[in-house]
């Protein structure tokens, strides 16, 4: 009987694996910098795109973040809630949902600005490092975009 060879199965050999990790690790990290301002992370990363577009369609959205509608509507429905955004219905189309920062969330980007900074004391790269992990993953995201 012949052995297979199952390298390819262990963790240490996985590129997936360091990822997730690494994904999970910087997550628990944002946490103490988001509980000042009351955010989870994937709150965050949706006012951050808000910040940045002030208005846009749900779809717009979510093709921003990777997020389908399901994941996407509780995570807008307790951003408005919290008074962040507001959500209404398009005049022209009343299928498209359109996000609008609203004051209260332009206000707290202001709270917002140092979590960058205390982020980056908490992942210990150069700036080099960090330029080039951020390149290497963002090639990925765009394989995944073509395939």
């Amino acid at each position: 009987m012949e052995s297979k060879d199952y390298e390819q199965l262990k963790l240490k050999n996985q590129l997936c694996f360091p990822l997730y990790v690494c994904s999970k690790e910087i997550i628990r990290r944002y946490t103490p910098f988001l509980e000042k301002v009351d955010l989870t992370y994937t709150q965050y990363i949706t006012m951050m795109a808000m910040w940045e577009h002030k208005k846009l369609t749900s779809k717009q959205l979510g093709k921003i973040m990777y997020l389908d509608s399901g994941t996407l509507t509780p995570l807008l429905k307790k951003l408005e809630t919290k008074g962040y955004i507001t959500r209404s219905r398009s005049e022209n189309d009343e299928r498209n949902l359109i996000i609008e920062i609203t004051e209260e969330g332009e206000k707290l980007k202001d709270i917002a600005a140092d979590i960058p900074k205390g982020m980056s004391a908490c992942i210990s790269l150069s700036e080099e490092e960090a330029k080039c992990l951020y390149s290497v993953l963002y090639k990925m995201i765009d394989n995944f975009k073509e395939n």
